[in-house]
């Protein structure tokens, strides 16, 4: 780590350089080890160390941005002198106001010693349960075992200054037979609540139970969604209109629904960077702090997330603490993402399901419709048809083409626990619940 004092000292060089009217620099600073296997053993070992300073540069209503990863002297003058020359060539957006002043941001404790200590060997001891598990059944595991530190100073000429240290572990596993496969992951920022043999564990069960699948015709059925399938849905949802940009460009799925019931009574959303049971990240990437928005409560519209930007362009609005590093054209996005959880167990959900198909996860998902919240993809690794309350028999993989929002209105049954679903990219998680889902549309069959 470089802590918080260099990288302050970093952000303090990079203001006083600066000749623009406003300025804006955010650091990030990761430190990542990665092993990776396959065919049951490790072939791929990576470490990376890497800071990236980016600047925004304001001249009146011009905004140019600028980065790099080299912290010299005559490196950060580059960067600042490449922002400003950016800027000095953009057109007006009238839009822009002003970048944020400082607001109080709450540290929250993210950092584990034993995440950011951990061992080559150590990953290898954990992923070797894993393959030794599926060699002895005859299958090929792959997969990897991340563990990363991550450090973030965001601050501008207006005063705003934000650190944050955080820790990532992150194991996920796909086995697979000639016939099947079966799929597990588990996320923490305390490498020590991770269980590689448990992951493995249940991503070896999927792949055997899932052997020599049948074919079932489409159509709709009663599904039992595990956590990463309705994590999968949720970040969807943020993907298309969770953002303010989104309503304001009349695009978002909420807009003319607010104070509407869009879902089933039964699902709550909302948004924490703060919730220790998600991947704690107070601050979003302008140094604002991340506030807990209520997306849909009781199945009611309530709101959407702001950065400093999109709250500048409605009246009495301020950031939510939602940024995405500049430049930005997407807008503002919920990082962390959660879903209220039932009160069932999985074995009482599928007890209660006389006929339906259990999906594991989903695949290549696409939106068809975003203002439907039309959503299409493929389930994978670990499909089954129920009967009678009981997993009967696998099945080949199935497409699905649904409207997220008309799910959700479905949702007979929740899970009573979270589990914590890592999304692509940095402190981006969903805690999502499983979920039984009556008249879930299947369009198409797979091969396999």
């Amino acid at each position: 780590m470089l802590g918080k004092e260099k990288l302050q000292k970093i952000a303090d060089r990079v203001l006083a350089l600066s000749s623009a009217d406003q300025t804006e620099v955010l650091i990030l600073s990761n430190d990542e080890h990665l092993t990776r296997f396959a065919a049951n053993a490790i072939h791929q070992n990576v470490s990376e160390k890497d800071v990236a300073v980016r600047v925004r540069a304001v001249l009146g209503k011009k905004i140019g941005v600028a980065s790099g990863n080299d912290l010299s002297e005559a490196a950060l003058q580059k960067v600042v002198e490449s922002a400003e020359t950016v800027a000095c060539f953009q057109q007006d957006n009238p839009d822009f106001n002003s970048l944020p002043e400082p607001r109080p941001v709450q540290e929250r404790a993210a950092y584990a010693a034993a995440t950011a200590a951990y061992t080559p060997e150590a990953r290898a001891r954990g992923v070797a349960t894993i393959c030794s598990a599926s060699r002895q059944k005859g299958l090929e595991a792959a997969g990897a075992f991340s563990t990363a530190t991550a450090e973030i100073m965001a601050a501008n000429s207006l005063g705003v200054s934000a650190y944050h240290c955080s820790t990532l572990a992150h194991i996920v596993t796909v086995i697979m037979s000639d016939t099947s496969s079966g799929y597990a992951a588990a996320t923490a920022q305390d490498v020590s609540e991770l269980d590689p043999e448990a992951v493995g564990r249940v991503a070896l069960d999927k792949a055997l139970r899932s052997r020599n699948p049948t074919e079932i015709e489409p159509g709709a059925y009663t599904v039992i969604l595990e956590e990463a399938a309705v994590a999968d849905m949720l970040s969807t949802l943020g993907y298309l209109g969770f953002g303010a940009l989104a309503v304001q460009e009349g695009r978002s799925f909420m807009n003319g629904r607010f104070g509407q019931q869009i879902t089933g009574d039964n699902i709550t959303i909302w948004d924490d960077g703060c919730d220790p049971r998600g991947l704690v990240f107070p601050f979003d990437f302008e140094g604002m702090p991340k506030q807990h928005v209520t997306l849909i409560k009781n199945g009611v519209a309530k709101a959407v997330v702001y950065d400093s930007f999109t709250a500048g362009r409605e009246e009495g609005k301020v950031s939510t603490g939602h940024s995405l590093p500049a430049p930005n054209t997407f807008g503002p996005f919920p990082l962390n993402l959660f879903m209220a959880p039932g009160t069932a167990t999985k074995e009482e959900i599928l007890a209660s399901t006389e006929r339906g198909i259990w999906v594991t996860r989903f695949h290549y998902t696409n939106p068809v419709h975003p203002v439907k919240t039309v959503l299409t993809g493929m389930t994978r690794d670990g499909t089954f048809l129920i009967e009678n309350g009981q997993i009967a028999r696998p099945l080949k993989n199935l497409r699905f083409t649904q409207s997220i929002l008309e799910a959700l209105n479905r949702a007979e049954m929740l899970g009573a626990e979270l589990k914590l679903v890592k999304r692509g990219w940095g402190s981006s998680a969903t805690c999502a619940p499983a979920a039984k889902i009556h008249e879930f549309q299947f369009t198409g069959t797979t091969e396999f």
